[in-house]
């Protein structure tokens, strides 16, 4: 794929800086920070793989007792398989931002992405969160989509611009992902933000809603990854009315803004698979549950049979 420099909505409340830690890159950026507003709500989901990485267990404590101000990301190290050292790396660098900005450490969320099983230099990233801290602006998404890259070729990252009762809200979202992709949120950081007030429960039901169809309905080689998550924030700054339930039809317009950003990334991270040369979807139909129909789709999505006869550009439609 080529970069062709995606365009983008910047999100009232929501300010992204990136910086060069030099964690595993030479010459790029590969740490970023996203500043929410204050009194900004915060859903995510991460991974199920049992063996989950140090980022994803801060994360998912700090998101349960915090009201998250800022989000720490970096690429070039997973911080997986680390074991308590990972834990300790991930606490001390949500702590050196926090000491940074005023705030507690359990409101700021670390994420990790890269080489597996290597100690996360906390010094290089500390060192470079100034850095980061001095680019934070509305505009920083294109920066913080190339920045969490890893095996990528191209950023990720797209928009919606949605009309309310005369009022406009926007989603914008960005993700990272290529190799290890299979649904529950495989090998892929994705990030999305409106400027509309939510309710938190709202917002993840919102998320969950727009992830079964879109991240949990991909796969390129069938493996789950340590790491992935995705985060919707919700910055309370459009002139929308807030959205307290699920009936309304703000709620509704909302949740179809989230669902087509977290499609169309989830089709680039496909697009952009590693060693893909093809995009197949997958549509089976006359199944008696959903779970079958899942099933029946991942046979043939999985299949080596099927896989080398689409690389080939062979109908040969009797593998399927």
């Amino acid at each position: 794929m080529t970069d062709q420099s995606p365009t983008f909505i910047p999100v009232a409340g929501v300010r992204l800086g990136s910086a060069a830690a030099g964690i595993r890159y030479r010459d790029r950026k590969d740490l970023v920070i996203v500043e929410l507003a204050a009194d900004s709500a915060c859903a995510a989901i991460f991974t199920r793989n049992r063996f989950c990485a140090a980022p994803v267990l801060v994360a998912r404590d700090h998101l349960g007792r915090s009201q998250p101000r800022y989000l720490l990301i970096n690429s070039g190290n997973a911080n997986a398989g680390t074991g308590d050292d990972g834990v300790r790396s991930a606490l001390a660098c949500c702590r050196a931002l926090a000491a940074l900005r005023s705030c507690a450490a359990d409101q700021v969320l670390p994420f990790s992405t890269g080489v597996i099983g290597e100690t996360l230099p906390v010094e290089r990233l500390a060192a470079a969160l100034p850095d980061a801290l001095s680019a934070l602006n509305q505009n920083g998404w294109l920066d913080a989509a190339r920045a969490i890259m890893t095996t990528d070729t191209v950023p990720k990252l797209c928009s919606r611009r949605m009309e309310y009762c005369g009022e406009h809200f926007t989603v914008t979202g960005m993700a990272k992902g290529s190799g290890m992709i299979r649904p529950d949120m495989a090998t892929m950081l994705a990030y999305i933000a409106t400027d509309l007030a939510v309710d938190p429960v709202l917002l993840q039901q919102c998320l969950e809603r727009a992830a079964a169809p879109s991240f949990n309905a991909i796969t390129v080689d069938g493996d789950t990854s340590t790491n992935d998550a995705c985060v919707l924030v919700a910055t309370a700054q459009s002139g929308c009315a807030p959205v307290n339930s699920a009936a309304s039809e703000l709620f509704q317009q909302l949740c179809e803004a989230v669902e087509a950003v977290c499609m169309e990334l989830a089709l680039a991270i496909v697009k952009d698979g590693e060693g893909a040369t093809k995009l197949v979807q997958i549509t089976v139909e006359e199944a008696l549950t959903g779970a079958e129909a899942r099933e029946v789709a991942y046979t043939i999505a999985h299949s080596p049979l099927v896989k080398t006869a689409l690389f080939a550009s062979d109908p040969n439609w009797g593998r399927i």
